[in-house]
């Protein structure tokens, strides 16, 4: 799925990320405990360089926890990382993100100087409400949609620790379509910027496969039907989801499907695995080889001109006539200065 949502604020945003991080000494970054890879900006990790990381995995009352395990070991192999795994449920819990502020950074913990921390992460993963509960008071606006927060703040949190705080932001490209699937189906992406339907059939075949059990519970299926269309037009039936003349409204039951799954009343479902992303990543790299090499074969073509024989021939004959008719002007130049 190609996504093509990002606002103006979203480029502004990552300019003043890029002119504060010299001041920066940690990051946070807020990911989604449901899509990890997904929902980690490409551009945050090229901007931070060797800077320590502590990669908070929120709304994992939603995700998989054997999965968010399996995630945390995969990230923390990344040098000057640490994961945090909690809900913005449990406040008591994530306020241990200061003490583990400090655990990172001793030096600067045992100086008077401030630790400056950067708060970054994408719409939607619950980077204002973490926020809150770390300042101990409400001071980012918090929402259940994409792009509440537009302008960067500065807050200090006590204790000789200061945060700033940055919209959440995507990239201006996807490259994995399947990313681009995962971010719509949590919301990390405006609805508007999306077709529910093309959603869910996706979503629909990846619950199919990992999670047919939740599936069969939460729709009351005695059996998972093989194909995402059999799946939805059974879901569509136990929902009430059809039309007159008992058609199926797909967008109606790509809808409940997708709504469902973002306030977990499918159950704790991840959908993404280390494994998955990186034999997706193996499949981009392919692709963007073969496009990289499209276009200097194009770039190659237009230097040199697809020609068939037949217009070379002409193409060498104009080139012909154009010199001889040149070698004549010439000539009778030099013969009228005589």
């Amino acid at each position: 799925m190609a996504v093509h949502w990002y606002p103006g604020h979203m480029h502004k945003a990552q300019k003043e990320i890029k002119q504060v991080l010299p001041q920066v000494d940690l990051l946070i970054e807020v990911l989604d405990a449901r899509i990890p890879y997904s929902s980690e900006n490409p551009a945050i990790a090229e901007l931070r360089g060797d800077k320590p990381c502590i990669k908070v995995l929120s709304k994992t009352d939603l995700a998989d926890p054997k999965i968010t395990e399996m995630w945390q070991q995969h990230l923390e192999k990344e040098r000057s990382v640490k994961t945090f795994a909690a809900t913005t449920e449990e406040p008591a819990k994530m306020k241990q993100i200061i003490d583990l502020c400090r655990k990172m950074l001793p030096d600067k913990d045992a100086s008077v100087k401030a630790i400056n921390t950067m708060i970054v992460g994408i719409p939607n993963v619950g980077k204002s409400t973490l926020i809150n509960i770390l300042a101990d008071r409400v001071i980012a606006k918090t929402g259940n949609e994409a792009a509440v927060t537009k302008n960067q703040q500065r807050i200090n949190l006590g204790n000789g620790i200061t945060l700033f705080d940055t919209p959440g932001i995507l990239w201006p490209k996807v490259e994995n379509a399947n990313s681009g699937y995962r971010l719509a189906a949590t919301g990390a992406i405006k609805d508007t910027a999306m077709e529910y339907d093309d959603v869910g059939f996706y979503l629909a075949d990846y619950l199919i496969k990992a999670y047919p059990e939740c599936l069969k519970e939460r729709f009351k299926l005695d059996e998972i039907p093989e194909t995402e269309i059999e799946f939805l037009e059974a879901a569509a039936g136990s929902r009430g989801a059809k039309m007159a003349g008992g058609r199926v409204n797909l967008h109606k039951i790509c809808e409940v499907l997708i709504n469902e799954l973002r306030s977990g009343k499918l159950g704790r479902v991840s959908l993404e695995t280390p494994q998955m992303t990186e034999l997706e990543e193996i499949e981009i790299a392919k692709v963007l080889a073969k496009k990289a090499q499209d276009k200097l074969k194009r770039k190659e073509s237009f230097k040199t001109g697809s020609l068939t024989p037949d217009k070379k021939d002409r193409k060498e004959k104009r080139e012909s006539d154009r010199a001889a008719q040149s070698a004549r002007m010439k000539k009778q130049n030099r013969s009228r200065n005589k």
